[in-house]
């Protein structure tokens, strides 16, 4: 079973130790209230410019005031599917002739639906990532009561295709949960092994559908020749809101659209303006431009962080067990009253309540990484907080607070969960 640094067992589809403080999906909530507590408070004193968004991810509403009359489920998808559609095939290189689109209420929906629709009971779902597949990926294979062989690499992967007798489809994330990139050629190379062995490939490009074509050259997703691929519009270049776009094979499409339909995963049609806003709204030099703000941040946190912070070419991050043995360092203790998932939402919520920065830790219900990551920074929200010195010195000020609170877990108990 898999441990973090300090000995603590993952919780069972996360890749962290729960703890005391927040064992559950339960008490995940519970903490979101208490965020949303400073949030609400901080903006009744200054308004909504005292929150600022470092998380990476916009869930938005982009409606402009005329679209506002028609934004009913009866209207909107009757001016807008079409465009929708067209939109969202130019987004990830698909044709009409070829390919259809759907829309769901966000990305881990339209991954339940394809497991809901292409899996069977007993089958085996092959996973191939460069680290590992997101926990939405996790339970939706144990959803559709099939069995998940988690790869890493083309190496890997192409070990287990060949290994396993029942393999019902391939879950491909070319942009993984750790920010690394699989290369254009191991691409290509999973989806001809795949598609060799008459396995269908499902595309989790999260991210990867904008990331992978503009940082780093990579074909649109569809032009992989993969079979059906669902990204997110909060991510990396779109502008919300946070809803799930799926393209692929036309008969496919069609099938896990109707189970989406039935199972109430599908996004409410008045929300199709908004897609269609943020999709054309996306462009290469937005992508870059937040990628070259992040790289300053990075490097300002550098400075702070040294060699404990994680980079990879397009976002940094510090790491859950690295968070904790911080504070346990600056506090002048040895043994860890909490767990690094609990020190790494601890900091989250001084970074909040003490200077207004929401992270991506609190985006996630339950998170999908326990580390802090510093990602697909907006310029102008770093301009308004005062550059990426001033972000540098509230974390490492914010480390030092929770240093303070590691000798009375009481104290984080309240800071995470209020009077819960």
């Amino acid at each position: 079973m898999s441990t973090d640094r300090f000995g603590n067992i993952h919780a069972p589809g996360l890749p962290y130790a729960r703890g005391h403080i927040l064992p559950g999906t339960e008490d995940d909530f519970r903490k979101f209230q208490e965020a949303w507590r400073h949030i609400a408070a901080r903006v009744r004193t200054s308004g909504p410019d005292a929150i600022f968004n470092f998380s990476g991810l916009e869930h938005g509403l982009p409606l402009s005031p005329d679209e506002l009359p028609i934004a009913n489920d009866f209207v909107a998808p009757a001016l807008y599917f079409d465009q929708f559609k067209k939109a969202a095939l130019e987004h990830f290189g698909g044709s009409p002739e070829q390919h259809d689109v759907a829309l769901f209420n966000r990305l881990t929906g339209a991954t339940y639906a394809t497991h809901l629709t292409l899996v069977q009971p007993g089958d085996v779902v092959i996973g191939v990532s460069p680290s590992y597949s997101h926990p939405s990926v996790v339970r939706a294979v144990a959803q559709a009561g099939a069995t998940l062989v988690d790869t890493a690499g083309l190496d890997q992967f192409a070990a287990a295709l060949e290994r396993e007798p029942r393999v019902g489809l391939v879950v491909m994330t070319r942009l993984a949960v750790t920010y690394e990139i699989m290369p254009t050629e191991e691409l290509h190379h999973v989806v001809q092994l795949a598609h060799d062995k008459g396995v269908r490939v499902y595309v989790d490009d999260a991210g990867g559908a904008r990331v992978g074509p503009a940082i780093f050259d990579q074909p649109r997703t569809l032009q992989l020749g993969v079979d059906v691929v669902a990204t997110g519009l909060d991510k990396y270049g779109t502008v919300g809101p946070r809803l799930g776009v799926m393209a692929g094979d036309k008969a496919l499409v069609s099938r896990i659209r109707a189970r989406a339909f039935e199972m109430g995963l599908e996004a409410r049609p008045f929300l199709y303006p908004a897609a269609v806003r943020s999709l054309l709204g996306s462009t290469t030099e937005r992508v870059q431009e937040l990628v070259a703000t992040t790289q300053e941040v990075s490097s300002a946190l550098k400075d702070v962080l040294g060699d404990r912070l994680h980079q990879t070419p397009v976002i940094a991050a510090l790491l859950a067990d690295d968070i904790l043995a911080i504070a346990l360092e600056r506090a002048g203790l040895r043994t860890p009253p909490i767990v690094p998932y609990e020190a790494s939402a601890a900091l989250a919520m001084l970074l909040l309540r003490d200077y207004g920065i929401l992270t991506v830790h609190f985006v996630g219900l339950p998170p999908g990484t326990s580390a802090l990551m510093f990602k697909f920074i907006a310029p102008e929200v770093l301009k308004r907080f005062g550059g990426a010195q001033a972000y540098a010195r509230a974390l490492d000020a914010s480390l030092t607070t929770l240093a303070e609170m590691l000798a009375e877990p009481a104290r984080l108990r309240h800071l995470l969960l209020g009077e819960a």
